[in-house]
């Protein structure tokens, strides 16, 4: 190990340690009772409710997985999804975050979102509870392997080791970091972790550009590639029979541009839709200490949203300019984020740099980890096996949860040229089509009863496994992006089965009325 390696591993060894001190200080606090563990006793300020909201939020992929496809392919996909995200943040803040947050106090306190969900119906029977809880599992854990690729990305590409080695001991630090502290801690670092992720960002960016000749020589290098810098047309790389891009004359070599239609854009800007289904995000709307506050937090979570999905666009962009054959391969395009801090930066700046990817990974995964463990923990085990369970014995159980989530999420991360945006595209579409619809009707039509509930979750989920997995390798139209079939299929089967079924208690159209 040289010495610019051990400049960047001290720099982020005392970042690290700042994230342990954290989870350490509110360890005491977040083990007085399940409600501060989960929710932190609904104590957070607009700040830390926007910036925590939106760092779990964009995890890793925002600095590696969102480059690394504008690398690849140009300004299309990369730009689009990036419109789609913030349009849905804004529209999430704006219309679901005060509803929820007054509905889920209405709704004997809720402090996870299948406890909402199973309250809001006044279930006897906890089938949306258990619903809710599997899915939540079973996402979170495809979710919580996104962020340990990036961890063994990351480690492995500064380090020289082997990329499993670094995903276990990413993944480790995670795991334990998220035992410690809970819901406070996990936000309270998030905040700094958003503050981080933004200043890295914004930092790369700019020595780039100024180290690539800049904004001129950027775009004019842009265009030169067919379909590169386009909204309406698609950079097709040329690729050998390993899968690499050919390299002719030290140039990388592309085929002509692909069009980029009215389906693709569509498909792209689907992303927003998976804003109304995430559990991270949400569970901020009900752990805001005041209401009222909810409207600063959104102004916050705006401008960080923007500022940082722009600049990790056109990171990748500038990215072709200084360094346009050095990423070869899909996978391999994700760490161009990496090469341009480690070859722009002092290696102790470029250490705190690496932090920001570490940042993100850790926001993401251990929001993952803590809320698919409390559904287990709290919906499952104390709400249907054992309600006389003890707040002790609960957070034992998460616990436990936490342990086996982690281990299965590094058994699906152990394939080292997993591409992150990839993994984190298929999650997004399983909770934006499992939870968005049945969240917006719970929260804005009073006809919605359990049973449409019910059919809009398993619809909703089922599609997106259905659509990816079977119909999407038709092609053509079929090809859209997963979440929008399968959110608007969960949609109709809500609607349908409401109507078709018996309508909600008067109770429940008593609590529906008293949040409006």
């Amino acid at each position: 190990m040289d010495g610019q390696t051990i400049q960047i591993l001290i720099a982020m060894v005392l970042y690290m340690a700042v994230v342990i001190v954290i989870g350490l200080v509110y360890a005491k606090r977040a083990n007085q009772s399940s409600e501060n563990y989960f929710l932190g006793g609904r104590s957070l300020g607009p700040w830390v409710t926007a910036l925590s909201a939106e760092a779990s939020d964009m995890s890793g992929w925002l600095l590696m997985g969102l480059p690394g496809v504008a690398y690849w392919c140009g300004l299309a996909d990369a730009a689009w999804t990036a419109i789609g995200l913030a349009i849905g943040t804004y529209f999430n803040w704006l219309i679901v975050s005060k509803r929820l947050r007054r509905y889920s106090i209405r709704a004997n306190n809720a402090i996870t979102l299948p406890d909402f969900f199973s309250n809001r119906f006044r279930e006897k029977k906890k089938v949306i509870m258990s619903l809710s809880a599997l899915f939540i599992l079973v996402f979170f854990t495809v979710y919580a392997a996104s962020c340990f690729v990036t961890c063994g990305k990351l480690f492995s590409t500064l380090f020289g080791t082997s990329y499993e080695s670094m995903m276990i001991v990413g993944a480790v630090f995670v795991l334990v970091y998220t035992l410690l502290g809970g819901f406070l801690a996990e936000s309270a670092s998030d905040f700094m972790q958003g503050v981080v992720m933004i200043v890295a960002l914004t930092v790369i960016v700019v020595i780039s550009t100024v180290s690539a000749g800049g904004m001129g020589a950027v775009l004019e290098n842009a265009k030169s590639i067919p379909g590169f810098f386009e909204f309406f047309g698609l950079a097709t790389p040329s690729l050998n029979e390993a899968g690499e891009q050919i390299v002719k004359a030290g140039a990388p070599v592309f085929g002509a541009a692909s069009e980029y239609g009215i389906l693709q854009i569509c498909s792209m800007l689907a992303w927003g839709l998976g804003y109304f289904g995430m559990p991270q995000v949400l569970l901020r709307f009900m752990a805001i200490r005041k209401e009222e506050e909810l409207k600063s937090s959104r102004r916050i979570a705006m401008i960080w949203v923007l500022i940082s999905l722009a600049v990790a666009v056109f990171i990748g962009i500038v990215g072709r300019e200084l360094y346009p054959t050095v990423h070869l391969t899909k996978g391999s395009a994700e760490n161009i984020f990496i090469t341009l801090a480690t070859s722009s930066l002092p290696p102790i700046l470029a250490g705190f740099v690496m932090a920001g990817i570490l940042a993100a990974t850790i926001s993401s995964s251990d929001s993952y980890l803590l809320i698919a463990s409390s559904a287990v923990a709290k919906n499952i085990y104390q709400g249907i096996f054992k309600k006389d369970a003890s707040d002790k014995k609960v957070m034992t159980v998460s616990r436990i949860t936490l342990l086996v989530i982690a281990l299965l999420a590094m058994v699906i991360a152990w394939d080292k040229d997993s591409v992150i945006f990839n993994i984190v595209s298929f999650a997004w579409a399983g909770f934006g089509a499992t939870f968005g619809p049945i969240m917006l009707f719970s929260l804005f039509w009073k006809r919605t009863n359990r049973a449409g509930a019910i059919a809009g979750m398993v619809s909703g989920a089922a599609m997106v496994f259905i659509w990816k997995l079977g119909i999407s390798q038709l092609g053509g139209v079929f090809g859209i992006y997963e979440l929008l079939p399968a959110f608007i299929f969960s949609s109709i089967c809500i609607v349908v089965v409401s109507l078709l079924t018996a309508p909600p208690s008067k109770e429940i159209v008593e609590d529906f009325e008293s949040i409006q």
